[in-house]
């Protein structure tokens, strides 16, 4: 069993199930975010709810997941360069976009990590972190408002979004052609599903930055 994982469909699999780890973590982040745009109080409570004794027992492994992701992307990005192939998710049509995305997913990947080292350093490191040292979390609306009213930070975010976007609209419907989903008819929905999924979970994020910065610089109030 263990010698499917060193076959190139076993490695498939690998980046397929641990990126559909990422794909979770993001929803589960897009969901509680989402609460903010409808006001202080909602999102303060999403945060509260990300403490659950039960949330901070699945979000470490759904992290655990993504963390494979990155690892085991460069670990094929180094096998396949040592070997001069192409370890891809191939299939027959790409249009520019997905080709694009395909051809440059180590370095998407690269960059949504770099993205990812940021959002933790300005939110999980005030939030979560304090807790498990034993401190007092600090509140989440005033964490938005104080990482995106500076615009360099949240142009950046914007940055990383739209990178976010780029990676997930490939990743989506590559990792569930690989674990089963992979005759023609599917191929298509899948593309089509997979970038509304993307558009919509970084409309999510994109707006909720959005809002973060003009509540900082006094476009809009606090709700």
């Amino acid at each position: 069993m263990a010698n499917i994982f060193k076959t190139s469909i076993g490695k498939k699999l690998i980046m397929s199930i641990s990126g559909l780890f990422l794909i979770i973590f993001l929803c589960v982040h897009a969901g509680v975010n989402l609460l903010y745009l409808f006001g202080d109080e909602w999102f303060q409570k999403g945060c509260d709810f990300m403490s659950l004794g039960i949330v901070t027992a699945i979000v470490p492994v759904l992290a655990l997941g993504f963390v494979v992701h990155i690892v085991w992307a460069f670990v094929l990005y180094y096998q396949n360069y040592k070997a001069r192939g192409k370890e891809r998710y191939a299939v027959a049509t790409k249009t520019k976009t997905e080709d694009w995305a395909s051809r440059n997913m180590i370095v998407l990947g690269l960059l949504v990590l770099i993205g990812l080292t940021l959002h933790l350093t300005d939110f999980w490191a005030h939030m979560q972190y304090k807790e498990l040292i034993g401190h007092e979390a600090e509140k989440g609306p005033e964490l938005m408002t104080a990482t995106f009213g500076n615009v360099w930070v949240y142009i950046l975010y914007i940055v990383w979004f739209i990178v976010l976007w780029f990676h997930l609209t490939h990743g989506f419907w590559s990792a569930l052609h690989t674990i089963g989903f992979s005759n023609d008819k599917w191929i298509k929905r899948l593309k089509v599903i997979g970038i509304l999924f993307a558009t919509l979970l970084v409309a999510i994020f994109i707006a909720v930055a959005t809002k973060g910065y003009m509540v900082a610089n006094g476009c809009i109030g606090a709700c």
